[in-house]
């Protein structure tokens, strides 16, 4: 099977379902988003971290290929509901976002209180935590823009909300993991 079918050489692409759209659509960009934002996790998982986290990641890396093929989905078409679709069991569940939730309250219940707004940086590793949370967050924007005109389960919203959170959290637990400073936002 080859990589390239030049299907796409004029601007155009697929949906699952096979409807053709341009490839600045914004169901387009907002999977291609998470698929950037997947990208960037593997880059985190690749660096030196502890190994409970990169298992933590993989498991984030997956369900994020779930909310990328559920975007993909052309919403008009119903054949990927049927019983022999091969799409039918994907979903981001409460129990998911429960995942993220509980995580989130471990780490942070080691970190001194957030009284302040701090700059991303502080560490390469810290660095690469604070580009997730933005490209999360412009994911979610995608979404909710994509959800006003199309089909969008208000749990893939839901998903990507906490996932911005939890980046944060990450970024926060790493910074003191790694004996760095946070460096406090100074308003004048």
């Amino acid at each position: 099977m080859k990589i390239y079918t030049k299907t796409g050489d004029k601007g155009k692409t697929s949906l699952i379902g096979g409807k053709r759209v341009s490839k600045a659509h914004l169901r387009i960009e907002t999977y291609g988003t998470i698929d950037e934002l997947n990208a960037y996790l593997g880059l985190l998982r690749d660096q030196q971290i502890d190994s409970k986290i990169k298992q933590l990641l993989i498991k984030i890396q997956h369900k994020l290929f779930t909310v990328g093929t559920l975007l993909a989905i052309d919403p008009e078409n119903d054949t990927f509901k049927s019983a022999d679709s091969p799409y039918k069991h994907l979903s981001i569940s409460e129990e998911d976002i429960t995942l993220l939730e509980n995580e989130m309250d471990l780490m942070d219940a080691n970190l001194p209180a957030l009284q302040h707004f701090i700059l991303p940086g502080g560490h390469q590793i810290v660095s690469i935590c604070h580009i997730c949370r933005t490209i999360s967050r412009k994911a979610e924007r995608n979404s909710v823009a994509l959800q006003e005109d199309s089909i969008v389960s208000n749990s893939i919203i839901k998903y990507l909300n906490r996932l911005s959170d939890f980046f944060f959290v990450l970024a926060r637990k790493l910074t003191y993991d790694l004996g760095s400073e946070e460096i406090k936002w100074n308003q004048h």
